[in-house]
């Protein structure tokens, strides 16, 4: 099995941006240093908290610290963008990376990035499936470009020279693209239907519930069967929260206080303020009042020592089955020496245990 980190990031607010930054590229250096095979970067744009505006630039600086991690934006949030600008600057971003770039294609979730960019939430799915089509189809033709659908036109004709070469699209260093993921966040998922007719690869997230995350999988699966396509479970990415100390004890009370927990207290605090909190829970009757830490500790959240962390990941396998990459989700470090060595075991103790 293997393992990456996904970073909203999640930061204190009173914390300087800069550093923030500086603490998430220096996370960057250290899981390629432990073996992590990838590293996913969140878009938000009005957020004090998940602050990273533009993954491609972040990126753009990790490349000059690493080698060989692979670094992706989890998602593109396709409708917030032309998507001639997503292809040419994925593109540039393949070569620069010699070819370590990933994707994630998917809509915006947060509602003032919406209301920013005036996306009617109802059709933000919409959009973002028309953009990923109109990307790959600018990746797989020359010139001229005429795509036309509902929310956007693209044409691209009357100046093109072949002369003097204007008038191209820039296509991907990795043939015929980039390796694409898409996020899975619900029963029934609209995107994992999309992921397995298309052939991209799903990624759960770490929000979700394990009966959620099993049926990511199932409607995935479903879909690829029926577009003739043959599903493999190594392409498959789950995003946990995980916490691990020398001693359950230890893990328990530190996740009650630090970034992890209160990352999971502000989420459910966002979702009082909309959708309500049912995207967290295994029962939907289950009353918003009891969907509180102490349920997310036993659900979404895995913590304890080693030991206790390789059985909740052992009882989530069972219920999703086999899957390819454990996402390790990364969050402000509030305690940096505490994070190190959560890191540390997992990758030294956790993650050997998993791979039998």
């Amino acid at each position: 099995m293997n393992y990456g980190m996904f970073i909203m990031p999640f930061h204190d607010p009173v914390k300087p941006p800069a550093q923030c930054y500086d603490e998430d590229l220096e996370l960057i250096v250290r899981c390629e240093e432990l073996g992590f095979t990838e590293f996913w970067i969140g878009e938000h744009h009005t957020m004090k908290y998940e602050n990273i505006v533009l993954p491609e630039a972040f990126i753009g600086k990790a490349l000059a610290l690493t080698h060989t991690i692979r670094l992706g934006t989890a998602p593109t949030c396709l409708p917030y963008h032309h998507p001639a600008h997503v292809a040419t600057r994925m593109a540039f971003m393949d070569h620069l990376s010699h070819g370590r770039l990933n994707l994630c294609f998917g809509p915006g979730s947060v509602t003032t990035d919406l209301e920013l960019h005036k996306i009617d939430p109802k059709l933000n799915g919409a959009m973002a499936a028309e953009s990923a089509e109109m990307i790959l189809q600018l990746w797989s033709q020359e010139p001229p470009y005429h795509l036309h659908g509902k929310f956007w036109q693209i044409d691209l004709e009357e100046h093109v020279d072949h002369a003097t070469q204007i008038g191209y699209i820039h296509k991907p260093l990795q043939q015929p693209h980039p390796p694409i993921c898409a996020p899975g966040m619900s029963m029934n998922s609209h995107t994992m239907k999309t992921a397995g007719a298309k052939g991209w690869s799903p990624i759960s997230a770490n929000i979700s519930p394990i009966n959620v995350v099993a049926d990511n999988w199932r409607v995935y699966e479903q879909a690829a069967l029926d577009a003739g396509r043959t599903p493999d479970r190594n392409d498959w990415r789950i995003c946990r929260s995980i916490f691990i100390a020398d001693s359950k004890e230890e893990a328990a009370e530190k996740v009650r206080t630090n970034s992890l927990g209160q990352g999971f207290e502000y989420i459910g605090g966002l979702f009082d303020k909309g959708l309500g909190r049912k995207m967290l829970k295994r029962d939907p009757e289950m009353p918003d009042t009891e969907c509180n830490l102490d349920y997310m500790m036993q659900e979404q959240i895995i913590h304890g020592d080693s030991e206790e962390v390789i059985r909740r990941l052992n009882l989530m396998r069972e219920e999703t089955g086999d899957f390819g990459t454990l996402i390790l989700m990364g969050y402000d470090w509030d305690d940096k020496d505490a994070w190190l060595r959560s890191m540390d075991l997992f990758v030294n103790e956790v993650m050997p245990a998993m791979s039998n």
